[in-house]
This record gives C-alpha cells, sequence and structure tokens, in this order.
C-alpha cells in the first residue's frame, strides 16, 4: 500500500512557555509490512519532526508516565509510581556506569577505585530513596483503601 501526502504540511503550535514547535510533514511511503527502506537504499521522502530540546524532555517525561496519568488511580499513588519510576531508571543508569567504568581499562586502579567507590555510594542512595519511594507508596495504597483491580494496576505500573 503506498500512502502519498500530496504537498506539504507546516504545523506550528505554541507551548505554555511561548516557545515554537514546529512539524514539517512531506509525503510518506508505506510499505504493506511497515518496514523501513534497507541500509543504503535510496531515501524517499518521509516525515521530518523537529522539536527544541525542552520539547524533547517534555515529550520523553510525558509519554513515559502517561499509562500512570490515565490509570485512574489517586493523585498522591500516580506521584509515587512516577518518583520510582524515575528513582528505578536512576538506579539503572548508575549501575551501567559502574558497568562501564569496571570495564575500562584505561585508568589507573587508585581513579577506577574511587570513582567506583562514589558510583556505589549514589547507588545506595538511590536504593534508598527506592526503597522509602516503595514502602510510602504501600502506605498510601492502604490508607486510601485501594479496590482490587486499583492495587493490581498498581503492581502492573510499577512492573512496566
Amino acid at each position: 500500500m503506498r500512502v502519498d501526502v500530496p504537498a506539504v504540511v507546516e504545523r506550528s503550535a505554541v507551548t505554555t512557555n511561548s516557545t515554537l514547535a514546529t512539524a514539517a510533514v512531506t509525503p510518506v511511503d508505506v510499505s504493506e509490512s511497515g518496514a523501513a527502506p534497507a541500509a543504503g537504499a535510496p531515501a524517499e521522502p518521509g516525515l521530518k519532526v523537529t522539536l527544541s530540546a525542552e520539547g524533547l524532555m517534555r515529550s520523553k517525561t510525558e509519554s513515559k508516565n502517561s499509562d500512570i496519568d490515565e490509570s485512574g488511580l489517586p493523585d498522591a499513588v500516580k506521584q509515587l509510581l512516577k518518583m520510582i519510576r524515575e528513582l528505578k531508571a536512576q538506579l539503572a543508569e548508575k549501575m551501567a556506569e559502574l558497568q562501564a567504568l569496571m570495564a575500562q581499562s584505561d585508568m589507573d586502579d587508585e581513579t577506577r577505585q574511587a570513582r567506583a567507590q562514589a558510583l556505589q555510594t549514589e547507588v545506595g542512595s538511590i536504593s534508598g530513596a527506592l526503597t522509602t519511594a516503595t514502602a510510602e507508596l504501600a502506605r498510601v495504597m492502604r490508607d486510601q483503601k485501594l479496590s482490587t483491580e486499583q492495587s493490581a494496576a498498581v503492581g502492573s505500573l510499577l512492573n512496566g
């Protein structure tokens, strides 16, 4: 199936802080399989969207938590779920940094050991914050007397 958009369409929107975001849409070819062209194949016209750095940050933040926002859970539970998700991401990032540091062979042992110790301290702090946030979530869920369905939704969002 081939879908062509005959003209270039440009849309502009003013965001809440008066920055301008523009998206240009050009003709798009969509195959039946939905597969992208092979590497080295000539580029065909496609969709091009340009966002500011702030727009990129907002879109990542808003889209990664949209499932929480749309869950219908109490606001206190939503905020804790977002916090836990962010702490998990930070923890994963620090663990990856630690693994990458240990794999480096171009720095002396003392420097690597000092940096590893600093990263381990950060990992410990983030782990402690994650434990505290999880305990607070359990307390809030108990205080809010969530239904079985709501509790299941919390569990799903925590693992998602």
